[in-house]
C-alpha cells in the first residue's frame, strides 16, 4: 500500500511539473546581442565559462570537446626523451615563506609538471585525472609557436625581411592601423594598433567584444578587427601586448605559405621535424570552410611535447637529430627588445624574457614552457589559475628560479 501511495504520489508530482524546468539555457547578455549564431547555445554558454575557476581544471584540457578543432599531425620517428628521474629536493621562497615542490603544486593550481635538466626528464606528474596522452590548452604559448612558424617563414625567403611592411603581403591592411608597420614591429607587439587587451566582459570593450563575437559565437574571424583598427602610438615606440598582433602574425603566415593553411605549414615545418609524440590541435573561430586556427592562443599539446619545442629551443632549433629552426632565429627572436627593469619580465619577439639568458612560452591563467640555456632546464608547468590571480603566478616564478639552479644530485 505505501508503495502504492508513494508511485501516485510520484505520478501527480510530474504530471503538475511546472513548464519552467524545460526551459532553455539562457545566455549572459553580452552574449545574447549581436549577430545570430549557429553555435548551440549550451556549447556557447560552456565556452563563456570555460576559464571560470570550478571548471577550468577540466576544460583547459577538454577544448576539443567545446570547437571546432584542426589537427596539427605527428609523423615519423618520435624524438625520444632520456630519463633521469629523480625527485626534486630543493625548496623555493615566497613571501617570507619556503616550500616545497610538493607543496608548489596544489598551491599553484597544476594539472602537470615537467622538468628537464641537460636534455633528461627528471620530473614528470600529470594530477587532475590527466595523463601522458591529454592534450593542453596553450593559450598564449601558441604565440611562442606562430613566431617560429614567421622564421621558417623567412628562412625559406617567403618573407624577404622583418623589416618590410606588413601590409606589402596583406593588402587588406592598408588604411588601417597596421599600414607601414614592420613585421618585426608585430612581433614585438610594438605595433601601436588601437587594442587595448583587456577581457572586462561586464563592460566589453573591443578585445572583450571580439572574444565573444570569434570564439564564443563564431560570427566572425578573430583577425577580422585588425582591417578597421586605427593607430594609437607610432609603430616601434609602445610595448603593449595584444592578441590581435599574433593573429595579424598567422594571417601573414597563412599567406606567404603557398595555399596552406597554418596547422598544415605547422604539421610540415615544425611538428613533424620536432618528433612530436601526439598530434597537436588548435581550436577554430568557426565551422570548416569558414574558420581560423585561433593561433594567438589557441593550440593544444601534451605535456611531453611542449617539452620537445622548449628542449630544441635549447638546443639552438635542433631537434630529433636535425636542425628544425636556425639558432640565428631562436636568438633573435628570445632576446628582449630592449632592457627590462629589474626583477621584470621583458619581451623579444613573441617569447617573454627573464634576466639575461632565460626566456619562457607563457599562457593565460598558468601555462608555461620555461627554457635557461645557462643552467640546461626546461620546465613545462600546465596549469589552472583562478582568472587575474597573480599571486599563483607570482609563485610559480619563485619556483621556477629555483628549479632553473637546482643541480641533481
Amino acid at each position: 500500500m505505501q508503495r502504492a501511495l508513494l508511485s501516485a504520489a510520484a505520478v501527480f508530482t510530474l504530471g503538475v511539473a511546472p513548464l519552467t524546468a524545460l526551459a532553455q539555457p539562457v545566455l549572459p547578455p553580452q552574449v545574447a546581442s549581436g549577430a545570430h549564431s549557429d553555435v548551440p547555445v549550451a556549447v556557447q554558454g560552456l565556452r563563456w565559462a570555460m576559464n571560470d575557476a570550478n571548471v577550468n581544471s577540466l576544460t583547459f584540457r577538454s577544448m576539443d570537446t567545446l570547437f571546432t578543432t584542426r589537427s596539427v599531425p605527428r609523423s615519423g620517428p618520435v624524438w625520444q626523451l632520456p630519463r633521469n628521474d629523480h625527485q626534486l629536493d630543493f625548496t623555493y621562497d615566497f613571501q617570507g615563506q619556503t616550500y616545497t615542490p610538493e607543496q608548489f603544486l596544489d598551491r599553484t593550481f597544476t594539472n602537470a609538471l615537467l622538468v628537464m635538466k641537460d636534455g633528461k626528464i627528471v620530473y614528470e606528474n600529470y594530477l587532475n585525472n590527466s595523463d601522458p596522452s591529454t592534450r593542453f590548452m596553450g593559450w598564449s604559448m601558441t604565440k611562442s609557436l606562430t613566431s617560429l612558424l614567421v622564421g621558417f617563414a623567412l628562412e625559406e625567403g617567403r618573407i624577404q625581411s622583418l623589416d618590410d611592411a606588413i601590409d606589402s603581403y596583406l593588402p587588406e591592411l592598408k588604411g588601417s592601423g597596421y599600414e607601414g608597420v614592420t613585421i618585426r614591429q608585430v612581433l614585438q607587439m610594438r605595433s601601436g594598433v588601437d587594442y587595448e587587451e583587456r577581457y572586462d566582459f561586464a563592460n566589453p570593450g573591443v578585445a572583450a567584444t571580439n572574444h565573444i563575437n570569434a570564439l564564443v559565437k563564431n560570427t566572425e574571424r578573430f583577425v577580422t578587427p585588425a582591417l578597421t583598427l586605427k593607430r594609437l602610438h607610432a609603430p616601434g615606440e609602445v610595448f603593449q601586448y595584444k592578441t590581435i598582433d599574433t593573429a595579424v602574425l598567422g594571417l601573414l603566415v597563412e599567406r606567404v605559405s603557398g595555399g596552406s593553411t597554418i596547422a598544415s605549414y605547422m604539421a610540415q615545418r615544425l611538428w613533424e621535424p620536432l618528433g612530436a609524440e601526439s598530434d597537436g590541435f588548435f581550436i577554430m573561430d568557426g565551422p570548416p570552410g569558414v574558420g581560423r586556427e585561433f593561433n594567438g592562443a589557441g593550440f593544444n599539446a601534451t605535456l611531453r611535447d611542449y617539452a620537445r619545442v622548449g628542449l630544441m629551443m635549447m638546443n639552438g632549433g635542433r631537434a630529433n637529430g636535425r636542425q628544425v629552426v636556425s639558432p640565428e632565429w631562436v636568438a633573435l627572436s628570445t632576446a628582449p627588445t630592449e632592457a627590462a627593469p629589474e626583477g621584470q619580465m621583458g619581451y623579444g619577439m613573441q617569447w617573454w624574457t627573464f634576466g639575461d639568458t632565460a626566456y619562457a612560452a607563457l599562457g593565460l591563467q598558468g601555462q608555461y614552457i620555461y627554457v635557461d640555456p645557462e643552467t640546461r632546464t626546461v620546465v613545462v608547468k600546465l596549469s589552472y589559475f583562478p582568472p587575474a590571480d597573480m599571486t599563483a603566478s607570482d609563485e610559480t616564478a619563485a619556483f621556477l628560479a629555483a628549479a632553473s639552479a637546482w643541480t641533481p644530485d
